[in-house]
């Protein structure tokens, strides 16, 4: 993934991260309730630009490919989503890491942030499998990726230590190639009802 994907539609752009990107993403961040269930907690400037850096140094080293998400309407940073375990050679990733501001909680911008990429791994990559997955205590979460249409796999136990110490189980999901034609349908109508 060397080349700059560039992704949009009518509600959301999905760009590269930049380290132009620090100062609107501390902004969309500064909201403890985002970092509840995830593995990094964003409320400190230092925090940000280090996790600016770890990302355009990851997208370089071809690990993961992380996305500023900015609503169209304000032009505005609103969070970040990225490709994880990339397997180009199993033609198979991973969607996760996402993150969006407390006020887009509940909005279509979620399920516009999904197709797109859904479609980008299917349609542009031909991938043949793509995973996400979340916490077991997560289940906002867990029924948003369910709403998707993605296929429950299971559950790794003890998968993970949180970053207070704690103990993660991870809800593993996926949506495979052979799906993709009738979860496009489900999505697309979702996205006109929801508009």
């Amino acid at each position: 993934m060397r080349k700059q994907i560039h992704l949009e539609n009518d509600v959301v752009r999905l760009r590269p991260v930049g380290v132009k990107d620090v100062e609107g993403i501390a902004k969309a961040a500064n909201y403890p309730e985002i970092w509840e269930h995830m593995s990094v907690s964003l409320l400190t400037k230092e925090a940000v630009q280090e996790y600016v850096e770890n990302a355009i140094k990851e997208r370089e080293e071809q690990q993961s490919y992380m996305f500023a998400i900015i609503h169209k309407a304000t032009n505005q940073i609103i969070g970040t989503t990225s490709f994880l375990d990339i397997a180009q050679s199993h033609r198979r990733v991973e969607i996760g890491s996402t993150w969006i501001t407390p006020s887009y909680w509940g909005t279509n911008v979620n399920t516009n942030c999904k197709f797109l990429l859904l479609t980008y791994c299917f349609e542009e990559m031909n991938l043949n499998r793509v995973q996400i997955k979340t916490g077991h205590e997560n289940i906002r979460s867990q029924k948003a990726i369910e709403r998707l249409g993605a296929t429950k796999e299971g559950i790794l136990r003890n998968h993970m230590i949180r970053k207070e110490g704690t103990i993660r189980h991870t809800v593993m999901y996926s949506m495979i190639h052979e799906e993709w034609p009738e979860i496009r349908v489900r999505f697309l109508e979702e996205l006109l009802t929801n508009k």
